[in-house]
Order: structure tokens, then C-alpha cells, then sequence
């Protein structure tokens, strides 16, 4: 017995581990490929498939699903529990490496699927308690475009039994800054374009005045009736005035 006891406290440390062992599942979280969604990704949000047929010789374990930022994926704990302030979403990213959202069992994801089953889990879609403490598995909308990396623990009890692998990384949408749009088109500055904006409209509505009096002067045309009169004309008679003298009486 002496010479086993330097070993006894590498026993002790190896115990622990050999007890929670954790099996590492044959399958990779993915963004969903079918059905073909619009909204795959977001500004806040993303779209993964289920785990159908994946956890099944777990019966009664929670599935969980982990979401972190691939920085700070190699800090998370399979250890740490949900619903603690370890694991919460309103202290990710901050002063957590992941937080645990989503919980379900395999009733939630059965295998094969029912027909008509919906097979997708959108990450980030609860707004209304991204604030609220009391809720730390909220499924709230993701802080930030990413990357991110996920994957599914199952846990009995509070003992993690198994785990998929971490997802590829992640990229949200971005919205495009106004700093970042292009000024020009096709080698032509904005203030070009804007003039020719200008001055496309202003011969619109030139076009649509000169198009409306020509409709006019037609429509009046063939009523008969003008609003311009001739002058009458005006004849002028010339008199010619003879004018008289007197002639001066002859002188004798």
C-alpha cells in the first residue's frame, strides 16, 4: 500500500474526469439548407437545422444548444451550468465566453421527422427578455455580426453526457455605413447626377405645359370659336382740298 500512495492524489484528479466523460457525437450544427429561407441570416439572427437523430440513446437529457464567438469558443465549460449567471445571455459577451439557450429534449426533436414537422431553430429571435436577468437561457437577439460558433450539449441532470462538435463560423448581415456607398456611377460624380435628375424633370414638366396648350388651342380650334378677334378694317378716304386764291385785279 506505502508505495500507492504518490499516486493517490493523481487518482483523485483522474476520478473526477474518468465520471464525466463526455461523448463527442458524429454531427456538426449547420445553417439550414432546405427549405431555402430568405432570412438565413440577419442583422441579429441565424437559422440552424435541428438535431433529429442525434442524441437518441439519451432519453431523458436536456439538449442545449451553446452559442459563442469563435474568440472565445476554447474558454467555454461543458461544466458550467445553464440558467446561471455563468451561462446567461445578458452577461455574453462580456463576461461570459458562451451562453446556453434553446432547451429541449428528444420529444422536441424526433427521429424519424412527422411529416410536415418543422425542422429549424432560428438563434436570437426572443426580443422581450434580451434585459431581463430572471431569464438567462433567453434566446435573444446575438450582440454582434460574429463570428459565431455553435453546438449542442446534452445534459443529465447537470451532468454533460455528450456534445456535437462546433459549427463552421458564422457571419450575421451588416448594414452598409453612408461612408462606405459609392459617390459615383459609372465615373460620374453625385453632384452630375443630381443636376441630370434636376434638369430631366424640369423638361418633363416643360414637355407636359407645351403637350397641354397644344391640346388646348386644338380643343378650341374646333369649337368654332377664337379668342382673338381681327381688327375690322378701317377705310380711309382721302379728300384733296383745292384751295382758292384770289387773283389780284389787272391794273390799266
Amino acid at each position: 500500500m506505502l508505495p500507492l500512495l504518490p499516486l493517490l492524489p493523481l487518482l483523485l484528479l483522474l476520478l473526477p474526469a474518468a465520471h464525466g466523460a463526455v461523448e463527442r457525437v458524429g454531427y456538426t450544427p449547420s445553417l439550414t439548407k432546405s427549405p431555402v429561407l430568405e432570412g438565413l441570416t440577419t442583422g441579429s439572427t441565424f437559422v440552424l437545422d435541428q438535431p433529429r437523430c442525434v442524441f437518441d440513446k439519451y432519453s431523458n437529457a436536456d439538449i442545449w444548444l451553446v452559442v459563442a464567438l469563435e474568440s472565445t469558443a476554447a474558454n467555454f465549460s461543458n461544466s458550467v451550468a445553464p440558467g446561471t449567471a455563468e451561462s446567461a445571455f445578458q452577461n455574453f459577451p462580456d463576461s461570459v465566453p458562451a451562453y446556453m439557450t434553446l432547451n429541449a429534449t428528444l420529444a422536441n426533436y424526433p427521429c424519424p421527422k412527422p411529416a410536415g414537422d418543422i425542422t429549424v431553430l432560428r438563434v436570437g429571435s426572443e426580443t422581450s427578455c434580451s434585459g431581463d436577468a430572471a431569464r438567462p437561457t433567453c434566446n435573444g437577439p446575438l450582440p454582434g455580426p460574429g463570428p459565431y460558433l455553435v453546438k449542442f450539449l446534452a445534459l443529465e441532470g447537470s451532468e454533460p453526457v455528450a456534445e456535437t462538435g462546433w459549427s463552421q463560423p458564422i457571419m450575421l448581415r451588416t448594414a452598409k455605413s453612408s461612408n462606405s456607398i459609392s459617390t459615383t456611377d459609372g465615373g460620374h460624380s453625385a453632384g452630375m447626377i443630381a443636376l441630370t435628375t434636376i434638369l430631366s424633370i424640369l423638361f418633363a414638366i416643360l414637355l407636359a405645359g407645351l403637350v397641354a396648350m397644344f391640346v388646348f388651342w386644338g380643343s378650341d380650334a374646333c369649337g368654332g370659336s377664337s379668342t382673338f378677334s381681327k381688327p375690322e378694317a378701317v377705310s380711309v378716304r382721302r379728300y384733296n382740298t383745292h384751295h382758292v386764291y384770289d387773283q389780284p385785279a389787272a391794273r390799266l
